[in-house]
């Protein structure tokens, strides 16, 4: 009675009978907040580029950002026709040209554009990327392609596409966790009416957590993706340990008391189990590359709220159900695994130095794999159709890597020279640029030339000419050329056919008809060219590479290419621009992120354990085993021969600590306290058999959703995200059932050492016959004691004393009983500052 009073008094008792109190008011309050976050479901925006998450100074941002306020960028297709003549391929890319929106067709008999039966088309639209119109035109392709064999690689409408094709695939991956997870809760809790409880309160949490992503603005597709799943698979725990805590309560007292106990018991237990899987997520938020703070929020709120409904929704759910719940208990078929238990007391001594081994052997393989920067080199289970493409045409066509190059606009001579000496290089194929544009066999676009030249060239009179020379040097304030003579003054053609057009539309000069039409045809042309080609600040130069996108010989290229223009430009004046300079951006960030999050992870962890266990060693020992999970993980694929994505790395290395550690936090928290009652052997397999129902349901839970996502997901990242995340799941899972018990047991020495006062085990005293007790005891009395005693027992006894009455200073007497017992005891004085004095000294 006083320790039901006692609980019934406690701070957490009080707020947990406020909310199952109010708990009708609380249901209406997350009834609104879920039509408020389903209408702003489709308010939250999807960035598909990972690109915008590269740090600002970076070259590829600075690149791109660049291109956007100085250029038009058309948007473009590869059109790959199967099975065609030529003559076929010729009359389909000449349909390409009537339809609306096609600005130009490339196809032509070469080996680039046909080969064997295989025709590839060109194809650029009078529009950029995700115009409407452009998107419409590729539609139209697609019709006249109806009855023909064909692979399209184009950016047009990418972002629509992709985004359609991860709604789809998070629909499949979220339906199959579903019934994954009611199967595993089936077998593991003890009600079959504790399903919907559990999966209505998760339901509130993902709802909560997905509209409230409006508030962010925009967020990457790739956390859009696995967020919901990923806070399924972390975050059902906390309802778990909550559902189960009722049950236990439920055994003793009714619903609604049991509701408001298991809540007070529930709310501190399940706060500390969350931090550490929440230091994992804002290890990530300090990322450079800020997909990991975009990640890393979603994920924190995901786990707040799901907080929130579990402390909050739940109870209220529980007391609905509680009369079923009832009806439909069952036993829990989780098995007992004591086979595992006496496996770790047989290997104690072999199984830790052959962890060791593997732990080095993990870090150096881990540490030397080949790391992936471009999503076109990851593997996935399943493909896009816009990926299928794109192997499809390599695989006919070969695969080229573009580069853009950006320098400073106006000096038209020096960008001739550079691109001239760029087309020399070995693996430059193709160099776009205005300065080798021809307008015909003797001139380039760029080109200077006189009066006289420039006469013959447009059909005009050389009078003509001489004038628009003249009104061109005046208004550049050139006017040595006016007095001295204009025959010899020259000026890029580009230039002056502008002037010329300007002139010509403000009436100034007079022109036939045949070369109204001519010059207009003309305007357009250089028009186009200027605004792909030609900025305010920049002129743009494109290069198609026969090198892959990543890796040394791409960089040393691309530092070639750089060198190259600094020659004419000088130092710090060339900006590239391409998958290339990505993936070198994201390699340099990828240095410093991930020793950030390594650091953080570690740190954050090892102090919540520290402040959970009160102990230096243990924590060491436990982050230790997950840390070597993480390393085992990604050491398969590079012993496979495989690379690793570097996103993949980097999130599940946070996400695999802080999600696997609760596992070991588990297994050790539970071996503490059996230890004490119990030898080490016994201990440890209770220990196990305890414990594995909640690694079971948990790791279970995880495993699935990682798998589902990594094999249903057509998106690489994505993908890469899920394969890692479950390969690292069932790793831990393993180690913190088959190596961190021998490692706890060999161990336990320096737990015990390097343990805090305040948590140091009490001196054990064994006494016989009538014992005379005054203070709190825990132990064997014929059986299990937990409770203040003052009194004596009849028996055997061995106890820890955890507090004592104040009026007996912790008194445990073995005497005489005259009227039952004849045995002779001796007197046991207990002193509990001698006993914490004793072991700090390491006595036990």
């Amino acid at each position: 009675m006083k320790e039901e009073k006692k609980e019934n008094d406690s701070f957490w008792y009080k707020v947990a009978s406020f909310i199952v109190n109010k708990r009708k008011a609380i249901l209406i309050l997350f009834i609104f907040a879920v039509i408020y976050c389903v209408l702003c479901f489709n308010r939250v925006k999807v960035n598909q580029d990972i690109t915008k998450y590269l740090p600002k100074t970076s070259e590829t941002r600075i690149g791109l950002d660049t291109m956007n306020n100085e250029f038009v960028t058309y948007g473009s297709a590869k059109v790959m026709v199967t099975s065609v003549t030529y003559d076929q391929a010729k009359e389909l890319a000449d349909s390409f040209l009537k339809v609306k929106n096609v600005k130009s067709v490339t196809f032509d008999n070469d080996t680039d554009h046909y080969k064997g039966t295989y025709a590839l088309i060109d194809v650029t639209v009078d529009g950029e990327a995700e115009d409407k119109a452009s998107i419409k035109a590729i539609d139209d392709i697609k019709e006249l392609l109806s009855n023909h064999d064909y692979y399209i690689e184009t950016t047009i409408g990418e972002e629509e596409r992709n985004s359609e094709s991860l709604n789809n695939d998070i629909r499949i991956i979220l339906i199959l966790s579903v019934i994954i997870i009611v199967l595993v809760l089936l077998i593991s809790t003890h009600a079959f009416a504790q399903i919907p409880v559990l999966l209505l309160t998760f339901g509130m949490a993902a709802i909560l957590n997905k509209g409230t992503n409006y508030w962010m603005g925009t967020i990457s597709s790739v956390t859009d993706s696995i967020a919901v799943v990923l806070q399924l698979a972390l975050a059902i725990d906390y309802a778990i340990i909550l559902c189960d805590r009722y049950m236990e309560e439920h055994e003793k007292m009714p619903a609604v008391e049991a509701c408001k106990v298991a809540l007070s018991k529930a709310i501190p237990e399940i706060s500390s189990s969350c931090l550490t899987t929440v230091s994992g997520m804002l290890a990530m938020m300090f990322m450079q590359f800020k997909l990991g703070y975009d990640m890393g929020f979603v994920l924190v709120k995901a786990i707040l709220f799901s907080l929130v409904a579990v402390f909050f929704f739940m109870p209220g759910i529980l007391l609905i159900f509680s009369n079923l719940i009832d009806k439909t208990r069952h036993k829990c078929y989780v098995p007992k695994i004591s086979f595992v238990g006496k496996f770790a007391s047989l290997t104690k001594w072999i199984i830790p130095p052959i962890f060791a081994v593997v732990l080095v052997a993990g870090f150096i393989i881990s540490n030397n794999c080949q790391y992936l920067y471009d999503t076109k080199s990851v593997e996935s289970a399943k493909k896009s159709e816009s990926r299928i493409a794109t192997e499809k045409i390599e695989e006919n066509f070969g695969s080229s890597n573009q580069l853009v190059v950006m320098v400073p606009v106006g000096d038209y001579e020096s960008e001739a020279k550079y691109i001239r000496k760029l087309e020399k290089l070995p693996y430059v194929t193709s160099a776009l640029g205005l300065a080798n544009q021809k307008i015909n066999d003797e001139y380039t676009l760029t080109e200077k030339i006189t009066p006289r030249q420039f006469a013959e060239l447009a059909d005009l009179d050389v009078e003509v000419a001489e004038f628009l020379y003249a009104a061109y040097a005046y208004g550049q304030e050139q006017y040595g050329p006016v007095i001295t003579g204009i025959d010899d003054y020259s000026v890029p053609i580009l230039d002056m056919f502008v002037f010329l057009y300007d002139q010509y539309k403000q009436g100034y000069v007079k022109l036939s008809a045949d070369l109204d039409k001519t010059l207009n045809e003309l305007h357009e042309k250089l028009d186009d060219a200027q605004l792909q080609l030609k900025g305010e600040n920049y002129s743009r130069i494109v290069l198609n590479l026969s090198l892959p996108v990543e890796g040394n010989e791409i960089y040393d290229a691309m530092k070639t290419i750089r060198e190259t223009g600094e020659e004419y430009y000088g130092t710090g004046n060339i900006i590239l621009v391409g998958g290339s300079t990505s993936c070198k951006d994201l390699k340099d960030s990828f240095a410093t992120d991930n020793l950030v999050i390594s650091i953080l992870t570690f740190l954050f962890v090892l102090v919540i354990l520290f402040f959970t266990f009160q102990s230096a060693g243990l924590p060491v020992l436990l982050v230790i085993t997950i840390q070597g999970s993480i390393w085992i993980n990604f050491s398969i694929p590079a012993l496979e021969g495989q690379g690793v994505y570097f996103i993949a790395y980097l999130i599940i290395s946070a996400i695999q600590m802080g999600a696997t550690i609760d596992y070991a936090i588990v297994i050790s928290s539970r071996y503490l306290v059996l230890k004490k009652e119990m030898s080490l052997k016994n201990a440890v397999t209770e220990t196990i058999n305890q414990a594995f129902p909640t690694i079971f349901t948990s790791g279970s839970i995880l495993v699935s959703a990682g798998f589902l996502i990594g094999n249903i997901s057509t998106d690489p990242t994505v993908a890469a995200i899920g394969i890692a995340l479950g390969r690292g799941t069932i790793i831990s899972i393993f180690l913190v059932l088959f190596v961190l018990p021998q490692i706890l047991m060999l161990g336990d020495t320096l737990i015990e050492k390097t343990a805090l006062a305040i948590n140091l085990q009490r001196e054990t005293k064994e006494a016989s016959g009538k014992i005379a007790v005054a203070g709190h005891i825990k132990g064997f009395v014929n059986g299990v004691i937990d409770a203040d005693v003052n009194g004596s027992v009849q028996g055997e006894m061995r106890v820890i004393v955890e507090s004592l009455l104040p009026s007996r200073k912790g008194e445990i007497n073995e005497q005489e009983d005259d009227e039952e017992d004849d045995t002779d005891g001796s007197l046991l004085e207990l002193n509990l500052d001698k006993i914490n004095k004793d072991n700090k000294g390491g006595k036990n």
